[in-house]
């Protein structure tokens, strides 16, 4: 007889906290510090606070929705991983019904919120990085090859692109180099997580890249990685946009993120998760450095 596979659900009441996990408050907490910095960097003064508000607002319940999309996208993965079975969908509080229907509301109001109040490019642009993670690294990417967090990395550097549209309509090759800093941190910020919940990502078939192409691989690539992200935090300073202040931080946070990089590198016991942690600190003290020197500007 073939086995019946029995999905139980939760008869515990749904909660807000509930769909705040959708969310992945933390992950848009972190898009919303760099757009929020594009939209003070992209103007000599002080943005019009309007602007800035509803900006934020529309382009954080777009990420939002994005999250409420890949939580339901990746349910049979999730219930599978000890980092996230305990997410509401694996766990039965939410079915996937109400997560695409919470989706679909807060996304909706998102982005009419910045067609409305903002301006359409940015409504637009907003629109496509929701796309592209919600759907083409969610739905494709993921699944598809271990260079997904490379390619995904597009959509989610977005957010200081997004934030400089917002306050000037316009896009700027300075806003396309905050992007392209982002860019350039995911994959050694990502595969430092995929190295140390390696066995969880096998287990779901997920071919991340320490599981294709094994471990000391991904350390190479972390190293790699981390001297283009370094390479692309010194223009900033190279474009003028940002002045000597600004280059005596940052390379503070580099050395730190480098110290870090090479001990996954060597193989340091634990090295991976902490390089993971830092990793997020290190993208909001840089992106806090490069607002402080705007207003700062030692020449």
């Amino acid at each position: 007889m073939a086995e019946q596979r029995v999905f139980a659900v939760s008869e515990a009441p749904i909660g807000w906290r509930d769909y705040l996990i959708l969310c992945k408050p933390n992950v848009v907490l972190v898009m919303l510090i760099t757009a929020a910095v594009g939209m003070f960097v992209a103007v000599p003064s002080l943005p019009d606070p309007v602007k800035v508000i509803v900006g934020l607002i529309g382009i954080g319940m777009a990420a939002a929705s994005a999250a409420a999309v890949n939580h339901v996208m990746d349910r049979r993965i999730d219930e599978k991983m000890a980092r996230t079975k305990g997410r509401p969908l694996p766990q039965g509080r939410l079915t996937a019904a109400q997560a695409l229907t919470f989706s679909a509301i807060v996304g909706t109001v998102g982005i009419s919120l910045l067609v409305i109040w903002v301006n359409p490019l940015t409504a637009w642009l907003t629109l496509a990085s929701l796309v592209g993670y919600a759907l083409v690294y969610t739905v494709w990417l993921k699944r598809a090859t271990p260079q997904n967090i490379v390619i995904g990395g597009i959509a989610g550097a977005a957010p200081p692109m997004l934030g400089w549209t917002a306050v000037t309509g316009s896009l700027d090759a300075n806003s396309l180099l905050l992007m392209l800093i982002i860019f350039a941190w995911t994959p050694p910020h990502f595969w430092a997580l995929c190295i140390a919940r390696k066995q969880d990502y096998a287990k779901a078939g997920i071919p991340m890249l320490p599981v294709t192409h094994g471990d000391d691989y991904t350390r190479l690539q972390i190293v790699l990685y981390t001297l283009l992200m370094v390479a692309t935090t010194a223009l900033p300073f190279l474009s003028g946009m940002s002045g000597y202040l600004y280059l005596l931080l940052v390379v503070v946070l580099n050395l730190r993120f480098m110290q870090w990089a090479l001990r996954v590198y060597n193989a340091v016991p634990g090295a991976p998760m902490a390089m993971f942690r830092y990793s997020i600190t290190y993208i909001m003290l840089l992106f806090c450095v490069i607002l402080i020197d705007h207003y700062l500007i030692i020449s």
